[in-house]
């Protein structure tokens, strides 16, 4: 267990039960984009992109197969200190007390055989179809759009065409046994395309109304799924803990016991047996470690690199220095509120751009409409260079 929300008594908070439904999403997604970030220099993990959906569908496989085997609770639900139990119990499993949030005393049994492999199929089995169908829906729907788009048909008549109808057409004129095949993996995806969306809503509805019911703690069930296979989802105490990890113990060295052959063949199923066990005990925290350390490298690289790509950022230059004032230029007044033409205090000020000093209006377009230049610096100068001023009120 790495960690525990808060709460009372045995029954698992919402955000606890929504925090294990969601963790192998997230898992899915941050393996899919480290393989996507490695296969840029490993071009052979492209094959294994090409088949991400059946890859982490055995991953997952293994990991939830071994953590029921072990634990009674998912991948994700192991984490979280949550065990699975059987709403019903029979005469084959262990009743273990559930107090049901201290409302109602009750008795919840071990899950059984069927419960367990149940929970397999529906833990790994259902999210592999629903992907695929999600995805050859979306095929169908893009091309359905794109012919749309395109004119080469509407969107209605498209939608429930299939991606193989070019190849079943041409199967037919040439009148060989696949076209019977083709025809039925034809109608089978206009199936899967017509379903789909129903399915979808329907599965989306009924979880949203569960949970819901769950978070208004009007049901034990987080799940459709879980109230089909009649298990209830609690928090394993700390002596459940012990008691697995004995048992665990237990087993794991009967199982060596078994062990059958020379001393050298023992030896190496030990060592085995051994390796086995280890990464199956460390594939949860280890895997999402592993994501976590990853995304932390590409991170502190990615930071580098952009640092190392962005454009250095230089302080603006010094204005130039203003220019000087000519020898044989009118001389600065003493009073900097004079005209240095009129010598009187300056009405309707105006600035020469080309040397910034500042005249009467008048006094100033005049001198430049006559000698083309400013009468300080001597700069040359035209009437377009003068600058009205405005004082701000």
């Amino acid at each position: 267990m790495l960690m525990q929300v808060g709460g009372e008594g045995m029954r698992p908070t919402f955000f606890e039960m929504a925090a294990a439904q969601h963790l192998p999403a997230s898992l899915r997604a941050a393996l899919l984009y480290s393989l996507g970030v490695m296969a840029q220099r490993r071009p052979i993990l492209h094959k294994v992109l090409d088949y991400s959906d059946e890859a982490f569908s055995a991953l997952m496989l293994l990991l939830e197969a071994h953590s029921l085997r072990i634990s009674d609770a998912s991948f994700a639900e192991a984490l979280y200190g949550l065990r699975r139990r059987s709403a019903v119990p029979t005469s084959e499993s262990s009743a273990v007390s559930n107090n049901r949030s201290n409302r109602e005393p009750g008795r919840l049994g071990a899950i059984s055989r069927r419960q367990r492999n149940l929970s397999v199929l529906f833990l790994v089995g259902l999210p592999y179809l629903r992907s695929k169908m999600e995805a050859v829906y979306n095929a169908q729907r893009g091309g359905a759009l794109q012919a749309a788009f395109w004119g080469t048909g509407d969107a209605d008549s498209v939608e429930v065409e299939s991606v193989g109808d070019a190849s079943r057409n041409r199967d037919q004129r040439l009148g060989s046994d696949a076209t019977m095949l083709q025809s039925i993996k034809s109608r089978f995806l206009k199936l899967c395309v017509q379903i789909y969306p129903w399915v979808h809503a329907s599965h989306e509805g009924l979880s949203f109304a569960y949970q819901l019911l769950y978070l208004l703690d009007a049901t034990e069930f987080y799940s459709p799924a879980l109230h089909f296979l009649g298990i209830q989802v609690t928090r394993a105490s700390g002596q459940e803990l012990m008691d697995a990890s004995k048992q665990i113990a237990e087993r794991r060295k009967r199982e060596f016991g078994r062990l059958r052959g020379s001393p050298i063949l023992k030896t190496i199923q030990r060592g085995l047996l051994r390796t086995a066990y280890g990464f199956l005990d460390y594939a949860q925290s280890g895997l999402i470690a592993a994501v976590f350390i990853f995304k932390m490298v590409e991170w502190w690289y990615q930071s580098a690199e952009q640092r190392l790509i962005s454009p250095t950022v230089y302080p603006p230059p010094p204005p130039p220095p203003p220019p000087k004032v000519a020898k044989d230029g009118i001389p600065l007044p003493e009073d900097r509120t004079s005209c240095p033409l009129c010598l009187e205090k300056r009405t309707n000020p105006a600035m020469v751009a080309v040397s910034g000093y500042v005249f009467c209006y008048p006094c100033i377009y005049n001198y430049v409409n006559q000698y083309r230049r400013c009468p300080i610096t001597l700069i040359s100068a035209s009437e377009d260079k003068i600058r009205r001023l405005y004082y701000d009120a």
